[in-house]
C-alpha cells in the first residue's frame, strides 16, 4: 500500500477520512488542498489556472517531497496506534522552504500528549465545517497585507483580523512575509486570521474544504508579481485615471454639475473625472437618473467629453421595496436572501434589499438596465458603493446568496459586484475600465477595481491610517487604491483646522494611484423637488475653490503637479498591468535590505522612485524623513541631494510635502512643490 499518490504536478494523501492534495500552482508557487470527506473541490474563487511548470517530486517512504522552482514542500506522514483511543491513527503534515533549504513555513506538530491537529474541521449541519489551520512561523518574521483595516499598524505581526468587510474594512486575505514567502488563504468564509508569535491561525467559520496558495521570493516585489499571476493583472489604466477627479456629495442636478466642470476650463485648472452621486435616481435600484434633475443625460456627458471629461456615476446595489424592477428582482430570486426575520437588509431612505451580485443571472439583469440607462448615453465609469455588502446590521449567518451562505462564500460579493460591471463593459465593447468601489476581495484587480476605503472620518486619526491602508493593498494585490480626499464625514469648509487637514490630505492624494476629491462637507444643503418632497441632502461646496484663496493657490499648484506627474504614473500603472507591482509600495518593497524601512509606518514609496513623507500631524511644519540606503535622494521642493542610509528634518510649511526623488528621477519636477 503507497503512502502517497503522485502525479506530473501533485502529491495526494489520503487517511482517516482526509484527503489532502499539494499541488504546483505556477512557478515557485503551490496550492494545498484539504477535505475532510470526500475529494478535494475545484473551486475558482479567485485564483487562476497556473501556468504549466517543471516540478520535482521524491517519495521515500513516509516522506514526499514536492520540488516547484524557488519553493520545496515536505509532507511526512505517520500511522500508529493510540493508546489512549485505542485505535489506529493516521496523520500527514506539512512543511515549506526555500531553494537553500530554510523552512519558511510549517504546520504546527501535534504536541505528543497535547494531540495537537494543524489542520482541524468540526462538522456542521448540511455537510460543512468549521475549519482552523495552524502553523508555525518563522522567528523574527514580518508580516504586511490582508487589505484595508482602520489602523495605522504597519507590520501586521502580533494582530489578529476579522475576515469579513465592513464599511471601510476590505478583507484580502493575502499575508507577505519578510521570511520570503506569501500566503494566501483562498477561502471566501467569515473567519479571522491570527498572526502570533507562536502561532498562524487562520479560520473559516464554515466551508467545505481547507484551501491556501503559497509562493516563496528572494524579494517582495518578485512575491508581488508572483501573487498577481496567482489571481489576475490589473487591466491597463486609462489615461482619465491619471489625472484628477472632482466629487463631492453630491451634485443634485445636471446644470450644477456641469457649471463646475465649466468652472474648471474657465479658470485652466486640469480635470479627469467629475462624479454624479448617489441619489441621482428616483429610488435604489431603479438605476436611471430621475428626470426632473436630469432632463438630459445624453447632452450632459456630450458636453462634458467635449471639454475633456468623462463623468461617473454611482450605482448602488441594493434594491428599494418601492422601486419599479423590485418585484420583478424578486419574483426571479435575484436578490439577497435573508435567512431569519423580514427581509429587510438595508433601511437607509427606505427598505432595501441586495442585489445578488454572485448569481450569473443577477449580473446580466441588473447590466442590462445600466447599459440602457447609462452605458449607452456614454458613461464609462461606475462608482460601486455599498459594495461590502453594507448591511444595516452585520449579521453575517443571517444572508444567503446564490453561490452558498454567506458565512460561507460572502467575502466573494464585492468581487462578483466589480465583475458584474467589467464583463458588461467589455461585452459593450468597452476597452478601458476603471470601476471606482467601496471595498475588494482576492481577483478584483483583475476586474477593474479601484478600491477607495470607504466613509472615513475628517480627523487626523483617519488621515495617518489611509497610508498603511494604501500599502497593504497594494500588498494583497490590489494596486487602484484611493482616499476620499479631506475625509468623508465631519469636514465644516469654514473651519480653519479643517482646511489645514485638506491641505495636507490634498498633498497625500497628488501621490495616490488616483487623485480623487470627496467628502460630506458641511454646511448641508436642503434638497426638494418641485412639488416640495424632500431628495437627500447635498453637502457644502468642494470644489478646488471652495476653501478659501491661500487654500485655492496651494490645491491648484498640486493638482497641476499631479499633471506634470503623469507619463510617471503612467508608467506606475503600466507596472501594475504588466508585472503585478503595486503603486504605493511600502518602502521595504524597494529596499528590502534595509533593516529601518520594514518599520515606517508614516512615509512611502510611490512606484520606485518617489519617496512621499506626508504631514500628518496638525501645525507640523517639519517632519522627520528617513531616506534608505543604497541610493541618492533630490528634495523635490528645495534640489537639496541627500546621501541614503539616514534620517533628516524635512522643512514642510504649510503648502509643501517632503518628496524625495531616487538617484535622480523626475529632476523636471525640482521647484516645483
Amino acid at each position: 500500500m503507497n503512502t502517497f499518490e503522485t502525479s506530473p504536478d501533485a502529491v495526494l494523501w489520503r487517511g482517516d477520512g482526509e484527503t489532502l492534495l499539494v499541488q504546483a500552482w505556477g512557478r515557485d508557487s503551490l496550492r494545498v488542498r484539504s477535505s475532510p470527506s470526500g475529494d478535494v473541490l475545484d473551486t475558482d474563487f479567485a485564483l487562476l489556472e497556473p501556468e504549466s511548470v517543471n516540478v520535482e517530486i521524491t517519495v521515500d517512504g513516509d516522506a514526499a517531497t514536492l520540488v516547484n522552482g524557488a519553493i520545496t514542500v515536505v509532507m511526512r506522514a505517520w500511522a500508529g496506534w493510540d493508546w489512549q483511543t485505542e485505535y489506529a491513527i493516521h496523520r500527514c503534515t506539512v512543511e515549506f522552504r526555500d531553494a537553500s533549504g530554510r523552512t519558511l513555513l510549517r504546520e504546527i506538530p501535534d504536541g505528543g500528549a497535547l494531540k495537537l491537529t494543524a489542520r482541524e474541521f468540526r462538522p456542521l449541519a448540511g455537510g460543512a465545517h468549521r475549519l482552523r489551520a495552524a502553523f508555525e512561523p518563522p522567528a523574527g518574521e514580518r508580516l504586511y497585507g490582508m487589505g484595508q483595516y482602520q489602523q495605522d499598524i504597519l507590520d501586521i505581526k502580533g494582530s489578529t483580523f476579522e475576515l469579513a468587510h465592513r464599511n471601510s474594512q476590505a478583507s484580502v486575505p493575502f499575508v507577505q512575509s519578510s521570511a520570503g514567502y506569501g500566503f494566501f488563504w483562498h477561502n471566501p468564509a467569515i473567519g479571522t486570521a491570527t498572526f502570533a508569535a507562536n502561532r498562524t491561525e487562520w479560520t473559516a467559520e464554515s466551508t467545505r474544504q481547507l484551501d491556501y496558495w503559497i509562493t516563496a521570493g528572494d524579494t517582495p516585489a518578485q512575491i508581488s508579481a508572483a501573487y498577481a499571476k496567482a489571481t489576475g493583472h490589473a487591466p491597463g489604466m486609462p489615461e482619465y485615471g491619471l489625472g484628477y477627479w472632482q466629487c463631492k456629495l453630491r451634485y443634485w442636478n445636471q446644470e450644477q454639475l456641469l457649471e463646475v466642470a465649466r468652472e474648471y476650463q474657465r479658470r485652466g485648472l486640469p480635470l479627469d473625472v467629475i462624479v454624479a452621486d448617489f441619489f441621482h435616481w428616483p429610488k435604489m435600484g431603479d438605476f436611471r437618473f430621475e428626470d426632473e434633475f436630469w432632463p438630459d443625460p445624453a447632452a450632459m456627458v456630450k458636453e462634458l467629453q467635449d471639454m475633456g471629461v468623462e463623468l461617473m456615476v454611482s450605482v448602488w446595489p441594493q434594491v428599494s421595496t418601492e422601486s419599479e424592477n423590485f418585484a420583478a428582482f424578486r419574483k426571479e430570486n435575484l436578490l439577497v436572501r435573508t435567512e431569519r426575520g423580514h427581509g429587510v437588509q438595508m433601511s437607509f431612505q427606505g427598505p432595501s434589499m441586495f442585489l445578488d451580485a454572485t448569481d450569473p443571472r443577477a449580473r446580466e439583469r441588473a447590466w442590462e438596465i445600466l447599459k440602457r440607462n447609462y452605458h449607452d448615453l456614454g458613461v464609462k465609469l461606475f462608482w460601486l458603493d455599498e459594495a461590502e455588502p453594507e448591511y444595516g446590521v452585520y449579521d453575517f449567518d443571517n444572508y444567503r446568496y446564490h453561490a452558498g451562505p454567506n458565512v460561507e462564500v460572502g467575502n466573494v460579493y464585492p468581487q462578483a459586484f466589480s465583475r458584474m460591471l467589467y464583463e458588461g463593459q467589455r461585452a459593450a465593447g468597452q476597452a478601458e475600465i476603471v470601476n471606482l468601489v467601496r471595498c475588494a476581495w482576492a481577483g478584483s484587480q483583475r476586474y477593474g477595481a479601484l478600491v477607495w476605503s470607504g466613509d472615513i472620518h475628517s480627523d487626523w486619526a483617519d488621515f495617518r491610517r489611509q497610508i498603511t491602508a494604501g500599502v497593504h493593498m497594494g500588498v494583497a494585490g490590489i494596486p487602484w487604491f484611493t482616499t476620499d480626499i479631506g475625509g468623508f464625514a465631519g469636514g465644516n469648509i469654514e473651519d480653519p483646522g479643517f482646511r489645514e487637514l485638506l491641505v495636507r490630505w490634498f498633498q497625500f492624494g497628488a501621490f495616490c494611484p488616483v487623485m480623487r476629491m470627496h467628502g460630506d462637507r458641511q454646511p448641508s444643503e436642503r434638497v426638494l423637488a418641485a412639488d416640495g418632497s424632500p431628495r437627500n441632502n447635498s453637502g457644502a461646496p468642494n470644489e478646488l475653490w471652495s476653501f478659501g484663496e491661500d487654500v485655492y493657490e496651494i490645491l491648484v499648484r498640486y493638482v497641476k503637479l499631479r499633471e506634470a506627474l503623469r507619463p510617471y504614473t503612467r508608467r506606475l500603472m503600466e507596472e501594475a498591468h504588466t508585472d503585478g507591482q503595486p503603486v504605493m509600495r511600502g518602502m521595504f518593497h524597494e529596499f528590502p535590505r534595509d533593516a529601518v524601512c520594514w518599520d515606517l509606518a508614516d512615509q512611502y514609496m510611490f512606484g520606485p522612485d518617489v519617496l512621499v513623507a506626508p504631514v500628518v500631524r496638525p501645525e507640523a511644519t517639519s517632519r522627520r524623513v528617513y531616506l534608505p540606503e543604497g541610493a541618492t535622494w533630490t528634495d523635490l521642493h528645495s534640489g537639496a541631494v541627500h546621501e541614503g542610509g539616514q534620517w533628516i528634518d524635512a522643512a514642510a510649511p504649510i503648502d509643501v510635502i517632503p518628496v524625495f526623488a531616487r538617484d535622480g528621477a523626475l529632476a523636471a519636477l525640482v521647484g516645483t512643490i
